[in-house]
């Protein structure tokens, strides 16, 4: 199984590999070192124009991978890789993942230099050979397992790679055999017969089946599986089977060529066995021949003489020949007619009626009708008649040239049987009868028993191997025999059958079963049951007993104590050991430590290298950077720039112009939802502030009370009432500004109640007018009590209300507006502006609350509901002979 790899260890034993004279560049995925190596393992890379090679160590390798020589050759159009064994394919295009492929690399120096061999995974189970390792290093692939023999004859798993064999614990590092190589990949593991694959996938040998390989395919038997014997139909077959022939192989059945009673030719033609013919239903040799009747054994025979036509089941003729009469006596038989001559002589037998006298037959003929052998009706003893003819029968009562038999009492040739191809009457003579017949040939398919054929030979014989047709009787110590009548399948009495033979008790490596002794599947050394995972006990090459199946090694932070016969965890500084305790390491768990005669040591790498992942050993130690000194005239190292500076990434890749498209669009989309969200955000303040003053101004009060009306309006389908909102009005005493509010006016409506507001403040009295007057000036009521209302520049300097009623100037000190009594006005300026007050305080515009008003701020008052809503300024009757401009 391991050739290749033999004779690579054949060459690795005799290889001498000097140290290289010249510094290289060795690098792992972040770090590179100049120096002096002899390091095989992995792959060199190269490009045109680097200032040197480099020689990869297993790892991942990308496009950003430092330091910036790296880089630089990885990058480039012109990189190019040359793999040492064990990492063939490979390309350099990136990303790079350097890796063993599935398998065992073995090199002739430690620290993986010098020679470098490799075995990838068997593609067959290795069984119990064994190939020596003439190696100092060892690295295997991922989820790769390799079972190694030891000098001290122990069976060694190795999971992780061995950079210096020297250093494995003690036993573990000389003479060293490899026993098996399998991936771990695999679950549930494969059985003993199959190789797990890299994949995951148990490879099955030919011959064997399951999922795990742990069976044999139909027609496969024993441990190997090996083919049944040639000519056998069937064998004991299975992986517990012995093989031997239960059936053997049938050409030319009658059933391959729609047939029942005859034989298929290789042109694929029925050949029928005699007296049979093709049936109604088109499969051949199904009827009985014209001739020849149905018997209650399934065969076809001849009828009696002088009948052409009988009955099945009983033979009872149902047509004579020409001349013939049924006998009155015996049903089956047709009387031949008397011979008389014209003077009405009866001939006896033997002779035959010329016309005028008898004359003797054939000597053949016992009774005739004519002087030949063919005019027979009844032949003379010893002859049997066929097709009209008497011919003669052998010492095995076989008719002449024929395979039908002689009968003696039909005194005609009949046939053997419907499955009989030759038969024969032992010491045949005139006195035996058909009941004597044996058959001597089979149709295929059929086996020949006591003189008949038979589909099956009966129990307690088996088919004869010298012919493969006759049963053959057992050993008088079998119950059931095969290939051998010594060969026991079942054996009589209290005996067990194993292997062939009879015994008192099973042997370790089989079970009880039926009255046998079934063989354990392969993988076990003893069991309660065929199958592989019902073993009991364990073969040395898997001996782990895990849920009744035997395995080849635990899991990989185990070890296989024989003591125990149990798997147990290994010391927690080992990733894998060959036993207890921290002595006993193949490879260590920290990243920090390497192995040191069986021990996890601290690496003590140097310089600001570390352990690299997988190998085990420090890159310091893979390349040998001599110190500068006064004796060593060697340039110093590294001479080559760019080993430890990061990787500069000098251009970018323009963008393509559908990226820039895409980029505007997103922006315009971004710039989109930001202005909406922004004036959705505006219009929700806006809301908010009017939300606000209306609650400020009292102008949306609709409580409890309101939503209980207006759930009323709709529950009775009326339409919405107007809802009044009183307004907040300042005490006129203290000269507030008099100022309302309506929810439900129209804009113009609003506008012009604003205006004239202005309006009416511009009509206040100033202090500094030149005409005295009695009355209260306005504005010192207002700048008494109202000092907190915004003051309006038109209030002390406007024009009078005449001249914003004439549009003329005013070139007089403003007058005095009298204001007369309520008695001086007249009733339609009383009822207009009651009904106005009365109108406005109804909707809301204006109530008066003050307690007493003066002349001019109760005529206010009577004008200024009107002005609000009146679309131009109305005067008012103040009386007759006054001089009011307001005056109609």
């Amino acid at each position: 199984m391991f050739s290749s790899l033999l004779a690579i260890v054949i060459a690795l034993g005799v290889s001498v590999v000097a140290q290289t004279s010249s510094p290289s560049v060795v690098c792992v995925a972040g770090q590179c070192l100049q120096g002096f190596s002899n390091t095989t393992i992995g792959a060199k890379l190269s490009a045109s124009g680097a200032p040197t090679s480099i020689h990869l160590l297993p790892g991942q390798y990308t496009s950003t991978t430092n330091p910036q020589l790296l880089h630089n050759i990885l990058t480039s159009s012109s990189a190019a890789l040359a793999p040492s064994p064990g990492f063939e394919n490979f390309s350099s295009d990136l990303p790079l993942n350097l890796a063993l492929s599935p398998g065992l690399a073995i090199y002739s120096q430690s620290l993986y230099s010098g020679q470098a061999g490799f075995s990838s995974l068997p593609s067959s189970p290795t069984g119990n050979s064994s190939t020596p390792l003439a190696a100092n290093s060892i690295a295997l692939s991922t989820n790769i397992w390799a079972a190694i023999r030891t000098d001290s004859n122990d069976r060694i798993v190795f999971w992780d790679a061995v950079p210096d064999v020297s250093q494995l614990p003690t036993g573990a590092s000389k003479s060293l055999s490899l026993l098996d190589l399998q991936s771990s990949a695999c679950s549930p593991p494969c059985a003993g017969s199959g190789v797990c694959s890299a994949a995951g996938v148990c490879s099955c040998p030919p011959g064997f089946t399951g999922s795990s390989c742990e069976a044999c395919a139909k027609g496969f038997f024993g441990p190997t599986c090996q083919a049944c014997p040639s000519g056998c139909g069937s064998c004991d077959e299975g992986i517990s089977g012995s093989g031997r022939c239960l059936t053997t192989t049938v050409t030319g059945a009658p059933s391959t060529c729609n047939c029942l009673n005859g034989q298929c030719g290789s042109d694929g033609q029925c050949s029928c066995n005699a007296g049979w013919t093709t049936g109604t239903n088109g499969t051949a040799c199904s009827k009985c021949s014209p001739g020849f009747f149905l018997t209650s054994t399934g065969d076809c025979q001849v009828c009696q003489l002088g009948c052409t036509q009988c009955a099945d089941g009983t033979g009872t003729c149902i047509a004579c020949k020409s001349g013939f009469s049924q006998d009155a006596n015996d049903k089956t038989k047709c009387t031949p007619p008397q011979s008389v001559t014209s003077t009405g002589t009866v001939c006896p037998n033997g002779s035959f009626s010329d016309g005028t006298k008898c004359s003797l037959c054939s000597p053949s003929c016992k009774t005739c009708t004519g002087a030949t052998s063919n005019d027979c009706i009844i032949c003379a003893a010893g002859q049997y008649l066929l097709n009209g003819n008497c011919v003669s029968a052998n010492s095995d009562g076989v008719c002449d040239g024929t395979t039908l038999i002689g009968d003696n009492n039909k005194n005609e040739c009949d046939t053997c049987g419907a499955k009989c191809t030759t038969c024969k009457i032992p010491n045949f003579s005139v006195a035996s009868t058909v009941n004597q017949l044996q058959c001597t040939g089979c149709l295929p398919g059929f086996v020949l028993s006591q003189g008949k054929c038979v589909d099956r030979c009966p129990s307690g014989t088996f088919i004869s191997p010298q012919d493969n047709l006759t049963c053959t009787a057992c050993d008088s110590t079998c119950g059931t025999c095969a290939g051998a009548s010594t060969f026991c399948l079942t054996c009589a009495g209290n005996q067990l059958a194993s292997s062939g033979k009879c015994v008192s008790t099973c042997p370790s490596n089989s079970f009880s079963s039926s009255g046998s002794c079934i063989t354990c599947h392969p993988d076990c050394a003893s069991c309660s049951g065929p199958s592989f995972n019902q073993c009991s006990s364990c073969p040395p090459d898997r001996p782990v007993l895990t849920n009744g199946r035997c395995l080849p090694t635990c899991s990989k932070s185990q070890f296989f104590d024989k003591t125990s016969t149990t798997c147990q965890t290994c010391d927690s500084s080992c990733s894998s050991c060959s036993g207890p305790g921290p002595s006993n390491c193949l490879a260590c768990s920290s990243s920090n430590q390497v192995l040191r005669a069986g021990s996890c040591a601290p690496a003590n790498c140097q310089g600001s290298s570390a352990v690299i992942p997988g190998l085990g050993v420090c890159l310091s130690e893979l390349v040998i950077v001599p110190k500068a000194s006064g004796t060593n005239p060697a340039p110093p190292l590294p001479s080559i720039t760019g080993l430890g500076d990061p990787i500069i990434i000098s251009s970018r890749k323009p963008l393509e112009w559908w990226q820039i498209l895409l980029m505007a669009l997103g922006c315009a989309f971004i710039f989109l939802v930001i202005v909406i969200l922004w004036r959705r955000h505006a219009r929700k303040q806006r809301a908010k502030r009017t939300a606000m003053f209306a609650s400020a101004k009292q102008l949306d009060q609709k409580g409890w009370r309101w939503r209980l009306v207006r759930f009323g309006e709709k529950l009775f389908g009326h339409s919405a009432s107007k809802q009044v909102h009183p307004a907040s009005v300042p005490d006129l005493e203290r000269g507030g500004d008099i100022k309302m509010r309506a929810m439900h006016f129209d804009s113009a409506s609003a506008r012009h109640t604003i205006e004239m507001e202005k309006f009416i403040d511009a009509y206040d009295y100033s202090r500094s007018s030149r005409a005295p007057s009695s009355l209260p000036s306005l504005n010192d009521h207002r700048a008494r009590d109202m000092r907190h209302l915004p003051s309006h520049s038109n209030r002390l300097s406007g024009h009078s209300m005449f001249s914003e009623v004439t549009g003329m100037p005013r070139h007089t000190p403003e007058p005095r507006q009298p204001v007369k009594d309520t008695e001086r006005y007249s009733s339609s300026s009383l009822s207009s502006s009651a009904f106005s007050n009365r109108t406005r305080a109804q909707e809301g515009e204006l109530i008066d609350i003050s307690p007493a008003r003066t002349e001019a701020e109760a005529y206010v008052m009577s004008v200024r509901p009107r002005l609000a809503t009146s679309p131009r300024l109305e005067p008012n009757h103040t009386g007759t002979s006054s001089r009011n401009p307001f005056r109609v």
